[in-house]
């Protein structure tokens, strides 16, 4: 039986900045989708291409908290770097996937890599954050690295394309990222007039970003920068590219807990978003320059 499509949602007409190196569109919650409707994915920023231009200044986010989820980046064009308050750092190039399990409490700061900062060239990435549930969000701060060599990879037949799955299952194809609960995540890089066939579990929170290219999913053409989210119906999801397209699908199986979320910090209540402060306020999240 067929996903439902539950409503297509164009791009917002006008971005905003993340500091000062992310001009995002907010798919999520900000096209009128609830957190406990797309449970348990939180937010989505989608960078779509951008030249930033050459600059000798590191475009980003400076330090800041994260508390009680996780934080998902995939870039598309361009490089980012990072650095947290564990000890970890690295950059992210085309292809790759920087997986940041927030968990008890991390500081981060994310920027253009210093290369690509001083060449300037495209730019794109989305941002995902994704819930923890209560009995995990304590778990002690982590990092998976995941190169696009490291994907799961699927070669469509008939030269459609091909998907590289960040996490979950495509078509018996598993992902490399390790998460607390049933998610997929996959990258559908299609042809013109590819097409690809798949399924994921009713009952799964599911939703389609089109990063490029127009397409038709079951049925119903999605265009270039559009968000498509699907009912809690049917499994089978099909997908046909009108022009050379890449398109994000993500599904997971909801997080049925209360949300309580404050900037940075995301807990099952406001009690514990003041504790998440306090405790951000007193150093117990590290220290990061």
């Amino acid at each position: 039986m067929k996903k439902a499509i539950e409503k297509i949602i164009p791009r917002p007409l006008r971005p905003g900045m993340v500091g000062d190196g992310f001009r995002v569109y907010n798919m999520i919650p900000g096209a009128g989708i609830s957190q406990q409707r797309i449970s348990p994915f939180l937010m989505l920023d989608f960078n779509a291409e951008y030249d930033f231009g050459p600059s000798d200044h590191l475009r980003g986010v400076d330090v800041h908290p994260h508390k009680g989820f996780e934080t998902v980046t995939i870039a598309y064009k361009g490089s980012v770097a990072h650095h947290d308050s564990t000890g970890n750092s690295g950059v992210i190039n085309p292809g790759d996937v920087q997986w940041m399990t927030a968990g008890a409490g991390i500081l981060h700061k994310e920027y253009h890599e210093q290369e690509f900062s001083k060449k300037g060239g495209p730019f794109e990435m989305v941002q995902l954050w994704v819930n923890l549930p209560k009995k995990d969000k304590s778990t002690p701060a982590n990092y998976q690295p995941i190169t696009a060599q490291q994907m799961g990879k699927v070669t469509l037949p008939d030269k459609a394309g091909i998907v590289n799955v960040i996490a979950g299952d495509f078509n018996n194809i598993k992902g490399p990222a390790k998460t607390f609960t049933a998610i997929n995540l996959f990258d559908i890089k299609l042809n013109e007039n590819g097409e690809t066939n798949f399924t994921v579990p009713a009952h799964h929170n599911t939703a389609l970003l089109v990063i490029n290219g127009n397409v038709h999913i079951n049925g119903e053409q999605a265009d270039e920068h559009s968000f498509v989210l699907f009912g809690n119906t049917g499994e089978d999801i099909h997908i046909k590219a009108s022009t050379n397209a890449v398109v994000l699908l993500l599904s997971g199986e909801p997080i049925n807990e209360p949300i309580a979320s404050y900037g940075p910090f995301v807990m099952n209540t406001q009690q514990e978003i003041m504790e998440a402060i306090q405790e951000f306020q007193s150093g117990k999240y590290g220290v990061l320059n």
